[in-house]
């Protein structure tokens, strides 16, 4: 875009005024909209994408298999345009609408990396797995106590009070298991085990007692609260059909919950096809004073102005934001006197995965379609280093009804195909891991030297990869899953190692991670710049490790944190 209209304001610093700012409306950002509306402030959502509505948004949510153009599969045209987002889990036919194209925001893989991306309203909320494990205090202190990176400015103790809030609004189904390893939380009924699951699971405990198989945690109303009803959300159908967006809001979104109880209170504007350049700061005052944006329809140049912002926009795209608000006092970046934004870039181990089949229990179904995993809690280096890595890893898992015995199927044709596709065949088990990665100076995101995109952007250039930790562990787990199916009765055990590239988990984190010293990071304890107070960034860029459990309950729980600090410096006149 040609620097003669960076600057313009087209409608008037008033009427472009707000308390605060918040960058992107998905998970994390719906929480900020949400906490700073209802303390008070008049709150603007910028989001880059198209707008969504609970409901009239999900094109998808009702329809059956067969009302489908390709029943569900993408045209081998559309793969072949698309051979990125086409490979993220869940994308489908009936999902599509909630995830961009890959043409629709390039970027530069230095090395390989899956950037998955959905710019709309409510983001990767309407798509995301909706796991909701807290963090145990060995997660928060293992940087340091095992040496491998500088460590939290938060612990346990600072983040559970806000987990409970977070999760009493959202609705998280699971049970109190007394886990050190897996904090318990405030919890709705959990989704049960099946009946192959609850074998495994106590065959495995007796030859395991350290290691947990236990109902998931996840982001489900099973027995919705008077908060989940006057949402207007209610009960988790069962149906599994989650990411095509749920017409019950039986699942969390910021569509859903967030962003309409922001609304009520009458303080929030959200602000869709707004393509955020960068942040304004302010050299005579010293702080942010606003944000720059392009209309995605107009490409028209618009500065909105606030007292805070919150920076949301998801990992990656938060670091692009940064590393773009570039001025006389942050060249390289705002808030960037460390030198480490766009550094410290890592994500989850997705790639190994057991699998086999059980005998027996073939008079024995499975009830609805079970949105849930359970999940094996980590038991890997945790009050100390047990293995030849660092990290552990959280394991989800399952058994399934096959829908018929393959052998079978190969030898029969016409009234007797169809006669045993009718009858369920045996079961299935499953593990796969969740992998802790190690944050580390080399994997980093930067700006393009010379390549823009179409709102006159430098592309973002990826540099991330695995490690001699990462394969060290994949081994360690390949071999203890293996082992715990095996006990549990999983007989045809196949162990295997996909190597997709990192991304993929979409669990991208670090860039901008938190610190108790400005020297080797970006954020303070509260998330806020060290070097410009008020901006707080509480996304997965904020993170100062990994963890190995599902990391976006920490940002909400972060997010909520962080807004409640922010409205309080506010009134005491300190930002």
């Amino acid at each position: 875009m040609p620097g003669d209209t960076l600057n313009i304001n087209s409608r008037g610093t008033q009427q472009n005024t707000f308390d605060a700012i918040v960058i992107g409306s998905g998970i994390s950002g719906g929480w900020a909209a949400k906490e700073l509306s209802e303390q008070g402030l008049k709150t603007l959502v910028l989001e880059r994408g198209r707008n969504v509505e609970h409901n009239k948004d999900y094109p998808t949510a009702t329809k059956a298999p067969w009302e489908f153009k390709h029943r569900g599969q993408m045209s081998k045209e559309f793969l072949q345009e698309n051979p990125l987002i086409s490979k993220a889990a869940g994308f489908g036919e009936d999902t599509a609408h909630f995830f961009i194209k890959d043409a629709d925001h390039p970027y530069i893989q230095e090395k390989p990396f899956d950037w998955i991306r959905g710019y709309q309203v409510g983001g990767k909320s309407l798509t995301w797995g909706r796991a909701c494990q807290r963090w145990s205090e060995y997660e928060f202190t293992a940087p340091v106590r095992y040496g491998y990176g500088p460590g939290w400015p938060i612990g346990y103790k600072d983040i559970a009070p806000w987990y409970s809030h977070v999760e009493k609004f959202i609705g998280v189904c699971g049970t109190r298991d007394g886990l050190e390893s897996m904090p318990d939380g405030e919890y709705l009924p959990p989704f049960d085990f099946n009946c192959a699951e609850a074998s495994i699971r106590e065959k495995v405990s007796k030859r395991f007692p350290d290691r947990h198989i236990v109902h998931a945690r996840w982001a489900h109303l099973t027995e919705p609260k008077d908060i989940h009803i006057q949402q207007g959300r209610t009960k988790c159908q069962a149906r599994n059909r989650c990411m095509r967006g749920c017409p019950f809001g039986g699942y969390f979104s910021s569509v859903s919950s967030t962003l309409p109880w922001a609304k009520k209170t009458g303080n929030l504007t959200v602000r869709p096809f707004s393509v955020v350049h960068s942040i304004i700061y302010d050299e005579a005052k010293g702080r942010a004073s606003g944000v720059r944006i392009i209309d995605s329809n107009t490409k028209e140049s618009i500065e909105y102005f606030a007292k805070i912002i919150f920076v949301n926009a998801s990992a990656l795209n938060s670091n692009l934001v940064l590393l773009n608000s570039t001025s006389k006092r942050f060249p390289n970046g705002l808030g960037n006197d460390s030198g480490t934004l766009g550094k410290y870039v890592a994500f989850h181990n997705y790639r190994a995965s057991v699998n086999g089949i059980m005998d027996g229990m073939q008079d024995k179904y499975v009830y609805g379609r079970n949105p849930t995993e359970p999940i094996v809690a980590n038991y890997r280096n945790l009050k100390k280093q047990d293995t030849n890595y660092v990290g552990g890893f959280t394991s989800f898992m399952g058994a399934y009804r096959m829908r018929s015995d393959g052998s079978m199927l190969e030898e029969t044709i016409g009234a007797d195909f169809k006669n045993e596709l009718t009858q369920p065949g045996l079961w299935g088990a499953y593990m796969y891991m969740q992998g802790e990665t190690i944050m580390k100076e080399e994997n980093h995101v930067r700006l393009s030297t010379d390549k823009k995109d179409q709102w006159g952007i430098p592309l973002l250039v990826t540099s991330v990869g695995y490690d001699e930790n990462d394969e060290k562990m994949i081994e360690d787990f390949l071999a203890q899953a293996s082992a715990m199916l095996e006990e549990g009765g999983v007989k045809n055990i196949s162990a295997s190692d996909n190597h997709q590239a990192p991304g993929l988990d979409i669990h991208e984190m670090g860039g901008c991670r938190m610190g108790k010293d400005p020297k080797n990071s970006m954020l303070n304890e509260w998330n806020q710049l060290h070097h410009c107070k008020n901006v707080f960034v509480t996304d997965g860029a904020a993170m100062a490790s990994t963890g190995n459990q599902s990391p976006s309950l920490l940002y909400m729980a972060m997010t909520a944190r962080s807004a409640t600090h922010a409205v309080s410096e506010l009134k005491k006149r300190n930002l």
